[in-house]
Parts: C-alpha cells; sequence; structure tokens
C-alpha cells in the first residue's frame, strides 16, 4: 500500500537488544496527506541501515510504501506499520487535492434526425 503527503512529525528514536543479543533500532514518523479531509498516518521504518537510507525530514513530501501488520501482547492486538520504500514526491509534481476535474465536454453534438418516426417521451 502506498500513502502520499507531508512529514509532519519526527518521533524520538528507539532502540534496544533482542531476546537473542541483537541490536535493533527504529524510528516513527507521522505523514499528513493533501485531502479535503486530512487524514494522519504514523509508520515505523525498523533498521538503522534502513533509517540512514531513507533520511526522512520534518516537511518532506513523501510517498511511503508500507505493510499493515498485527501483533498480540498479553490479551490484546497492535497494528504495525512498517515502512519497505520512500519515495521523494517531485517538487513540480501535480498533487491531486479534493475531487478530480470533470471530464471535457463532448467535441461534436450528436446527429439527430427530424420527424423520428418513434417518439417515447410521456410529454
Amino acid at each position: 500500500m502506498d500513502f502520499t503527503g507531508k512529514i509532519i512529525a519526527v518521533l524520538a528514536p528507539k532502540g534496544g537488544v533482542s531476546k537473542v543479543g541483537n541490536e535493533w533500532k527504529s524510528q516513527e514518523y507521522v505523514i499528513e496527506n493533501h485531502d479535503q479531509y486530512p487524514k494522519k498516518m504514523c509508520f515505523e521504518v525498523f533498521g538503522a541501515e534502513k533509517i540512514d537510507q531513507f533520511a526522512i525530514q520534518l516537511g518532506e513530501e513523501l510517498t511511503v510504501s508500507f505493510d499493515i501488520d498485527a501483533r498480540q501482547w498479553q490479551d490484546r492486538w497492535f497494528n504495525s506499520i512498517r515502512a519497505w520504500k520512500v519515495e521523494r514526491v517531485a517538487a513540480g509534481a501535480p498533487q491531486q487535492v479534493g475531487s478530480p476535474l470533470p471530464p471535457p465536454p463532448p467535441s461534436a453534438m450528436p446527429d439527430f434526425i427530424s420527424g423520428d418516426t418513434k417518439d417515447d417521451l410521456p410529454f
């Protein structure tokens, strides 16, 4: 899945050591889209190499590709939204805001034959 918008928050990085002794690091970000009623999404980038590779900054316009997963802990369920690809939105690229434009009017009027033999209009 993809989500395009502006980074509005960069949360504090998290880190630790796994049960088997491996160090881990993750960083969370909040992105807001540009719809008529803007939506926000908090997503995570896992791994120091991915955090450095993506180098996400506050205020950037991005398209984030992500996966959603859920896990259980002490009889409760928690969702995680983990980014696997981040692309910068080009500065000159048009952004769709609100509803799309209506289709253009027809270029030619249809041909009507005067004196049609069948008139099924009720008036």
